[in-house]
């Protein structure tokens, strides 16, 4: 495991980035918002970021929040205040940047943080798995000891692509981790390769791959292959891997994840190139695992939560996904392994992250990018 310095928070990696580490400053309500009515919950602004991309809860009801160019922010709980308690040297190019924040089983006991991030190194660039401790007192923490645990093999060039979200197996032994192809295709068939696959990995993260998969000579932490872009995994209530990935032109799609399974790209798809090649369609028969959704058009999937909580029990156990180029709320109606299309609410912005709050609220992020705010929005009940 390699050591990784923390950088001071200053200087300005991405053109309109740069924040204060303190802001108590009331969160900007200027974005354009639904219109009053059209939604199932009331939309409150909470907070405003500079293009943040992923979220998670302490157990004090405050926030860690990513943003892109490379800071991880602890908020209070109300959004009213937020600093930088760490800053990851990432490539912030393109799709690049600080991307997932998860915290460890056990963060009670053991205040360990897991985060993703991209990365230059030798070959190019490529996604990186780190983690780090929470130190300090209440107020005053830290995030220290940053560790480097995996990182994605092969690095190539280009920036997109990277994928890089975490989730535990329920038992909390197990670590999966999402590798896009990088936009070349082809690795997400290539068994060497760790891009265009879900891995699992130890908490340390050795590989623990599905062992099928490594007997036939693939990489050592491939769980399941033939992805593009994930950007989004989670497990539900029976211990099921959702998985939702950004496909090409017209290909969007939920997957239920199966350990050795291939999930077909670039060789099948529901959708096809976007310089107009065509892809064939998923078959009964043809070896591939088929999504349980896909969409055209399609949502541009950013984020996805599975919703536990009681302020909506009707939604309780369904999948929730940020739409990004669809600015989107998408509800996906989950029955057991089965899955299909519910809503699609408007709200007038990229929606990047999705994450369940602590009273059964439903927490969105804007993506900060191409006419959206970046703010945190707080859904309840209306």
């Amino acid at each position: 495991m390699t050591k990784l310095p923390l950088i001071a928070f200053t200087t300005l990696l991405l053109a309109c980035s740069e924040a204060p580490s303190v802001s108590q400053s009331a969160p900007d309500t200027s974005a354009a918002a639904p219109a009053a009515g059209t939604l199932p919950f009331t939309v409150t602004p909470v907070a405003d970021f500079q293009a943040p991309w992923a979220m998670t809860f302490l157990p004090d009801g405050r926030m860690l929040v990513t943003e892109k160019a490379g800071q991880l922010l602890l908020v209070t709980a109300d959004g009213r205040t937020s600093r930088a308690i760490a800053t990851l040297p990432v490539d912030a190019a393109g799709q690049g940047g600080l991307m997932d924040v998860v915290l460890a089983p056990g963060f009670a006991q053991n205040r360990q943080v897991y985060l993703s991030y991209s990365a230059t190194g030798a070959g190019g660039k490529g996604v990186v798995l780190a983690r780090g401790t929470l130190a300090g007192a209440s107020g005053a923490e830290t995030l220290t000891g940053v560790t480097t645990l995996f990182q994605a093999t092969p690095f190539v060039e280009g920036d997109g692509h990277y994928s890089g979200r975490i989730a535990f197996s329920p038992d909390g032994r197990f670590l999966f981790f999402t590798n896009g192809e990088r936009q070349k295709f082809e690795p997400a068939q290539d068994p060497k390769a760790t891009l265009g696959k879900v891995l699992r990995l130890t908490l340390d993260g050795k590989p623990a791959g599905d062992p099928a998969l490594t007997s036939r000579g693939f990489h050592p932490a491939v769980w399941s292959y033939g992805h593009r872009n994930l950007l989004g995994v989670t497990f539900d209530e029976a211990g099921n891997l959702w998985e939702q990935e950004m496909g090409p032109k017209g290909g969007d799609e939920v997957n239920l994840i199966r350990a050795g399974a291939n999930y077909g790209y670039p060789r099948v798809s529901n959708g096809d190139h976007y310089d107009g090649r065509p892809i064939p369609d998923h078959a009964p028969g043809d070896g591939f695992e088929a999504p349980k959704v896909s969409w055209n058009p399609v949502i541009s999937p950013g984020g996805l939560m599975l919703y536990h909580g009681a302020m909506f029990p009707e939604w309780r156990g369904d999948l929730f996904i940020g739409g990004l180029s669809s600015q989107a709320l998408v509800r996906v109606d989950v029955q057991g392994t089965t899955a299909s299309k519910g809503d699609q609410w408007p709200m007038g912005a990229r929606i990047r992250e999705v994450e369940e709050g602590p009273d059964g609220a439903i927490w969105v992020l804007e993506d900060g990018g191409r006419g959206s705010a970046g703010r945190l929005l707080k859904l309840t009940r209306s």
